[in-house]
Order: C-alpha cells, then sequence, then structure tokens
C-alpha cells in the first residue's frame, strides 16, 4: 500500500506563516504535522512508501523534511509555483500515480489536518469491507454542512452519494480528506477527469466514484482539527493533546 499525501497547497489564509513554508510542516506541539500523520500509520505495518505531492515552491521544503526520515519518503512536484496554477487535488492524484508508475492500493490524506485518533483503525475498516472507503463525522451546523463534502450513507455503511458545498444538504454527514482507494478503482480516476469529474477538492472524486464502485463509509473515532487560519492554528496549539485512541 502507497499513502499520498496532499501537500500542494498554499495555504493563503495562514499568510505570513504559510507565504514562504508549507502548512503541513507547521509544528503543532513537538511534531509537524506530518509527522504526527505518518508516525502514526506507519504503525500499522502495511504502507511501504509514503508520497507527498508538493508544488514547486515548497518542493524543497519536503524533500528536507524526508531526508531527516529513516521512513521511505518520496517528494513529487507537480510543477506549479501560485495558488492560481494549481492542478487541483484530483489532478494531483493522478500525476503522482503517473509519475511513480502506482499500481497499489492507496491511502490518501490531506497533509494539512490533525486528528486525535489513530488511522490505523481506518486502514483496518478498509481491510475488513474489502472496498475502498472514506470517513464520515456528524455536523450540526447547516453552515458548515454548506462548505463541506456531504454524504448519504445506507445501513450498511455504503456510500451513496456525496456532494461537494451543497445549497441543500441531504443529510448531516461530512467526509473529511481522507480516502483508501482499492488499486482497481485507483485505476478509473484518469477516467474520472475525462468525464468531467471536478479535479480541485478530492471529495469530487468520491462524488464520481459512488456511481463506478462500491465504498464503505467508517463513521469517524475521534475529532479532526483543520488548520484553515491564524485563528484555527492557534487553537490547535493550546489544546491538541496527541493520539488518544
Amino acid at each position: 500500500m502507497k499513502c499520498l499525501i496532499l501537500a500542494a497547497g498554499y495555504a493563503t489564509r495562514l499568510y505570513p506563516l504559510t507565504e514562504n513554508f508549507p502548512k503541513p510542516l507547521l509544528k503543532v506541539g513537538e511534531k509537524t504535522i506530518l509527522d504526527w500523520l505518518v508516525e502514526d500509520i506507519h504503525t500499522s505495518g502495511l504502507v511501504d512508501e509514503y508520497i507527498v505531492i508538493s508544488n514547486h515552491k515548497f518542493a524543497h521544503h519536503f524533500r528536507a523534511w524526508a531526508d531527516q526520515h529513516t521512513l521511505p519518503i518520496a517528494v513529487v512536484d507537480d510543477g506549479t509555483s501560485t495558488n492560481e496554477t494549481r492542478l487541483g487535488a484530483v489532478c494531483d492524484i493522478q500525476f503522482a500515480i503517473e509519475q511513480k508508475r502506482l499500481d497499489d492500493d492507496l491511502l490518501i490524506i490531506a497533509g494539512d489536518n490533525v486528528l486525535d485518533f489513530s488511522l490505523v483503525r481506518f486502514i483496518r475498516y478498509a481491510q475488513e469491507k474489502g472496498t475502498s472507503c472514506v470517513m464520515r463525522y456528524y455536523e450540526a451546523d447547516e453552515k458548515r454542512l454548506s462548505k463541506s463534502g456531504v454524504s448519504e450513507i445506507d445501513e450498511n455503511e455504503v456510500l451513496l452519494s456525496l456532494e461537494e458545498k451543497p445549497a441543500q444538504p441531504k443529510s448531516h454527514w461530512c467526509t473529511p480528506p481522507f480516502y483508501f482507494y482499492r488499486a482497481e478503482d485507483a485505476k478509473k480516476i484518469k477516467t474520472a477527469i475525462a468525464d468531467g469529474c471536478g479535479t480541485d477538492a478530492p471529495g469530487s472524486l468520491v462524488a464520481w466514484m459512488c456511481g463506478h464502485a462500491v465504498l464503505h463509509s467508517m463513521e469517524m473515532p475521534g475529532s479532526r482539527y483543520d488548520i484553515g487560519n491564524l485563528e484555527s492554528y492557534q487553537k490547535v496549539q493550546e489544546s491538541y493533546r496527541g493520539i488518544e485512541k
């Protein structure tokens, strides 16, 4: 299994902190955001390579970080240098697949989220289901729903649909940016892009995949801290206590 880490964004809402430095390498407590993620995932013993998908502006920062690790980490530079010319998450995923000639099961994660639970639980869930999988969490706030990927789930935890930033949400289930794609489904991503799948948000790929594969949705067993601006970064710094479960 390969782990693709989406880290090609420019985090403009966190300026000046991220004007010349990538958000995933900001520290939360004693570790960078990426360290919290990859060190946890590696305890599963199932990932044989971590592939950071970066833009050109920040690729050297990620390479310096990777050089400090004993873990098998590669950095893929998507060649973009500005927020306006970014490829978008879905095209970045396909770019990495082609650059690395991947033919593996893929764990795909956003590199800028902090979790208080272990992602190994999600990997185990995907193994048990034998399908591509996503996670979900309950969101009561209607305003937040309209800015999220909202999903419909059946009684067997099968994902029926996902809609990005819906005007009229069909449920209170939000889908965070952590995905598991079986190798056979990862091969469909190029077709999804050609078919007009949205390419900016990674949830758009999930929305397309719902009609072309079986996906299960695991209820998130803890909390996710999305560092979107300076205020949220400060709150995480003050409250985060590490992976608890």
